[in-house]
Formats: C-alpha cells, structure tokens, sequence
C-alpha cells in the first residue's frame, strides 16, 4: 500500500548541508536496481511452481509476502539505512511476486503478461498525467488518496479475519459485477497512488534531500508497483472468470 510510506511530514525538516543531494535521475535509478531484485527471485520461485516444487514454492511466496511487509513496516517508521533495506524488501518481494504469478498463471495461461503490461501502461500513464500537470498532487490529493487506500486496507484486513472463520465480504472478492467494480476501483487508487510517489522524489530533489532518499523514494514508488501489480492480476482473473 501507499504512501503512508511517502508524506511531506518530514520534506520540511531535512536538507542537504555538506553532503550530495537527492536527484531525480538517481531515484531512477535506484527504482531500476530493485525492479532487478525484484525479477531475479520472481523468476526462481516461478521455476519452482513449473517444476512442480508447489510446497517449496509457496513456502517462499507467503515467506516474502510476510518477511517483506516487515521491512516495509520498518523502513516506513524509521527511515533509516533505506539502501540496505529497500533491497532487502525488493528481494522479499520477488518471492512473493514469483509466486503468486505462477499460480495466476497456472490457473489463467497469459494472464501474467497483461498484468506486467497493464501496470507499466499505467504507471507510463500516471506519469505523463503528472509531468502535463494534468493532476496535480496537491495537499488534498494526498490527503483523499490516503483516505482511500486505508480504507482498501480495511477492507483487506477484515475479509483476512472472516475467512479465519470461513467467512467473507459478500460480492466484492468474486467476479460478480460488483467485484469486477471494486477491483477496478482499486486499481484505480493504486495508480493514482504513483502521482504520490512521483510527487515525493521531484520534490525530495527540489528540497534537497540527502542523498540516501533516493532509496527511499525508489522504495516507495515499489511499494505502489507492486501493489498495483498484484492488483491487476486479481482484476484480468476476475473478467477471465466472466
């Protein structure tokens, strides 16, 4: 989820006195190292599932899944040494990702595809969007953007402890109508979830942040990457399913 992750709490408090500063071009960067982190352990756990290890496998997808939500829990209350753990995470995720994609694929031959192709299309959308300022993330954006991925979150969280009971949310997690609708909601927020993170590194290397913000700019905008990712693999299903 975003970007809890990124706020402007603390772009006012730190600047750059004698060290080198944040720049766009290094976030870019820093953005790519962990999209490879991420591919190098995704494509072992997706060997694992064709292969036919599924124990193995989905021992490592729900193993990244939980080892990489606590690192992102730390880093995002701590924000310190951003450039060991945000690596750390890529690298988590990548298991969990692999994972995860394999059994989609398993189950929906191609589907892995469009996922990839719908996230990058989108994130190339959200950013053409942001650089004509067409959106704008102004104070209140952030503000509605957050209001609406913690409540996504919620929803997450309660369905996760009905099902403890064999219980769930009616509609929304099937492919009736209405779970097509929530998922495409949900997507919808994950994009615009982006404009946040665009947002924090142009402003990040405008404020002069120091250097090892990148990291933690490239952390976030993952973080959303992911997420969305995973949000468009549940939502091509779901129409596969129609």
């Amino acid at each position: 989820m975003s970007n809890p992750i990124l706020n402007d709490n603390f772009l006012e408090a730190e600047r750059v006195l004698d060290a080198q500063p944040m720049t766009v071009n290094g976030a870019i960067n820093k953005t790519l190292i962990l999209l490879a982190l991420v591919l190098v352990p995704a494509a072992y756990t997706w060997s694992l599932v064709f292969q036919g290890f599924m124990d193995k496998a989905s021992m490592l997808c729900i193993g990244g899944a939980v080892a990489g939500f606590i690192v992102a829990l730390i880093l995002a209350f701590t924000r310190k040494a951003a450039n060991i753990l945000a690596p750390l995470y890529a690298v988590c995720e990548g298991f969990f990702v692999g994972g995860i994609s394999a059994f989609f694929e398993a189950s929906y031959a191609g589907l892995v595809i469009q996922a990839v192709a719908a996230t990058f299309g989108a994130m190339l959308s959200m950013l053409l969007l942001y650089k004509s300022r067409v959106i704008v993330c102004t104070d209140k954006f952030r503000a509605v953007i957050f209001t609406a991925t913690l409540s996504i979150a919620i929803i997450y969280l309660i369905q996760i402890i009905a099902s403890f009971f064999g219980r769930g949310i009616p509609q929304i997690f099937t492919a009736s109508p209405i779970g097509i609708v929530f998922s495409i909601i949900v997507v919808g927020i994950a994009a615009l979830n982006l404009i946040v993170d665009f947002d924090f590194i142009e402003q990040g290397a405008n404020r002069m942040l120091p250097k090892e913000y990148e990291w933690y700019g490239a952390f976030g905008l993952m973080v959303t990457l992911v997420w969305l990712y995973i949000e468009m693999l549940r939502l091509l299903a779901k129409l596969r399913d129609r």
